[in-house]
């Protein structure tokens, strides 16, 4: 999808998907899989377990209870199913605009109602404006939740443990549930560290999803983990169980092994991303020193505000049509998007510089 999807004559830094060869421990596993034909239906719990001691070793987090968790097919099928669980037809799910399109369009289509609480100026939640949308999300005794994206897909934001704590006791005090989005976890950058939502106190009524997809590049073997805290076990126990047959064995295979063999590569690869982020830093202040860029400390996914440009609402278009290089419109993230894009930055030095080169150009 990201290099078919536009003419050859298009750079593309759009979508979440990684220019990098596989981990070898993944190559190696589900090439042994398809040796011995297994290919069957998923089972067992060993990517929960793989996961469980990921966390614990990379996080310090020995909370992840394998017995609390379910494969599901994705993340964001997850989120649905997870939605279901504690919510039903036309109530609330409250999200922190400007934030990763696919919410506001699964929220939608199983006809939940989104709230946006805007994420302040710092591109940090903004318990205030978070307050807000709680308590209006309740109003009248409806059921309501909070899909909360950490860390923040696009700004890069990881949140902070006292952060998360305040973010549990306001869902507490309102009785709002919280859906954690932590797809991105892996990708914290140097220099900042990333609390798991269901560690933090207050965080127990709480429900994650995680998976190796975007960490280790296996968006095309599809296989995520819901994973409740010790008060959200009964929730997750109603989950049906034919939702447990839509991820693919394969992707299972794949996502065990990156996640227990997987590290040493992990950790070259957020070395070159950190490098490839202080490089965008430099090339734009060069080059595009009336946009604005907050670096952020997880993900490999660049918010660039643009409005200092000139270039209108969207710039994504403007770079598309005039530069030839291809950008997330910051317009499908919600509230805050307008005059922004989204960039890739898991790439080659090279192909970052020659972005920046054709974004520089389209202003010409």
């Amino acid at each position: 999808m990201k290099w078919r999807t536009y003419p050859a004559d298009v750079l593309p830094l759009w979508v979440a998907e990684m220019d990098v060869p596989l981990a070898e421990p993944v190559v190696r596993a589900v090439t042994e899989a398809l040796a011995l034909g297994d290919t069957g239906y998923p089972a067992g719990t060993a990517y929960a377990e793989a996961l469980a001691g990921f966390a614990e070793k990379r996080w310090g987090w020995d909370g992840l209870a394998v017995e609390r968790t379910a494969i599901v097919p994705d993340v964001m099928l997850g989120v649905v199913e997870m939605l279901k669980l504690v919510t039903g037809h036309g109530d609330p799910v409250v999200v922190n605009s400007p934030v990763y399109p696919p919410f506001y369009q699964f929220i939608e289509h199983m006809d939940r109602q989104v709230l946006e609480a805007p994420l302040g100026a710092d591109l940090r939640i903004d318990l205030d404006a978070l307050e807000d949308a709680f308590r209006q999300a309740v109003t009248g005794g409806r059921r309501a939740a909070y899909l909360l994206c950490s860390p923040h897909n696009p700004t890069g934001t990881v949140h902070t443990a006292d952060e998360l704590a305040a973010v549990a006791a306001l869902a507490d005090r309102y009785g709002v549930r919280v859906i954690a989005d932590e797809i991105h976890a892996p990708l914290t950058l140097p220099g900042a560290d990333f609390v798991p939502y269901l560690s933090v106190p207050g965080g127990e009524r709480g429900l994650s999803l995680m998976s190796a997809s975007k960490a280790w590049n296996l968006a095309g073997l599809k296989a995520a983990l819901a994973i409740a805290g010790p008060a959200a076990a009964a929730d997750l126990a109603r989950l049906p169980e034919e939702v447990g047959h839509g991820p693919s064995h394969v992707g299972v295979i794949a996502h065990t092994a990156a996640l227990a063999e997987g590290t040493a590569w992990l950790d070259a690869l957020l070395t070159g991303l950190d490098a490839n982020r202080r490089l965008l830093t430099g090339l734009l202040a060069e080059h595009l020193p009336a946009l604005s860029y907050r670096p952020g400390e997880a993900t490999y996914l660049a918010w660039l505000d643009c409005r200092g440009l000139g270039l209108g609402e969207d710039p994504a278009q403007v770079f598309l049509e005039r530069g030839r290089v291809a950008l997330n419109s910051g317009i499908p993230f919600g509230t805050g998007g307008t005059g922004h894009v989204r960039l890739n930055l898991a790439t080659s030095p090279e192909v970052i510089t020659e972005g920046v080169r054709r974004m520089a150009a389209a202003l010409a």
